[in-house]
């Protein structure tokens, strides 16, 4: 039996083999058409995206205030809170978002100052100590503050009224434990923190019970 002459093909018949390679350059170029335009579309966007890194415009809202700065896009919200608008309040002490004296409330929420760049809070509400004052008559956080010997040297309280003033809004009879996890974010140096935390529940008019321990060195031999 002659072996079948498989080499000879109708005319106008498709080998497999030739079936693949047209479909498979067809799908590369109809993939590779897709991906420039693509790739045309992410260039214009990023275009438009891309700003500085010299000085570009941008408008901040604090404390109700609208402001009009040409700022570079690596400043943080807190130099231009301090360099450029003035408003000392929040306080630049470790600068690297650790211990909370730089908060700010960004749309109600606190947040550290040091590490938000500015350009990125245009279009939010940022509410800093200053705007907690109404003239000379201070707000009931920062008159428990002085009341209950909750500062020191000042530093961090700027931060811890934030803070504090954050949970109130949010939460009007907060506990002991509430106040200490909203103010976990914030260090005192000097060790208020006692006294920070009965100023909080003292403005929320929650009474807070002490109890004192005496050990004496006796007890402990």
């Amino acid at each position: 039996m002659n072996k079948p002459d498989c080499s000879s093909k109708p005319s106008g018949s498709v080998s497999r083999r030739n079936f693949l390679k047209t479909i498979g350059t067809t799908a590369v170029a109809g993939a590779a058409a897709q991906a420039e335009s693509i790739a045309a579309e992410l260039q214009k966007v990023d275009a438009e995206k891309i700003q500085g890194p010299g000085p570009v415009p941008i408008t901040l809202t604090v404390n109700g205030k609208k402001h009009d700065l040409e700022l570079e896009p690596r400043v943080t919200l807190l130099d231009a809170l301090r360099n450029f608008l003035n408003s000392t309040g929040a306080k630049e002490v470790c600068d690297r978002g650790t211990c909370g004296a730089c908060t700010v409330l960004i749309d109600g929420k606190p947040v550290y100052a040091c590490m938000q760049l500015a350009i990125e809070s245009q279009g939010c509400s940022i509410t800093t100590v200053e705007a907690l004052a109404q003239g000379n008559r201070l707000s009931k956080i920062q008159q428990a503050f002085i009341e209950e010997d909750a500062l020191m040297c000042g530093y961090c309280t700027p931060g811890f009224l934030m803070s504090a003033t954050a949970l109130l809004q949010r939460q009007p009879k907060p506990t002991a434990d509430d106040v200490r996890h909203a103010c976990a974010g914030n260090v005192c140096r000097c060790g208020t923190h006692p006294r920070v935390l009965k100023a909080i529940l003292k403005t929320a008019g929650v009474e807070i019970t002490q109890k004192t321990e005496v050990i004496r060195y006796a007890d402990l031999a």
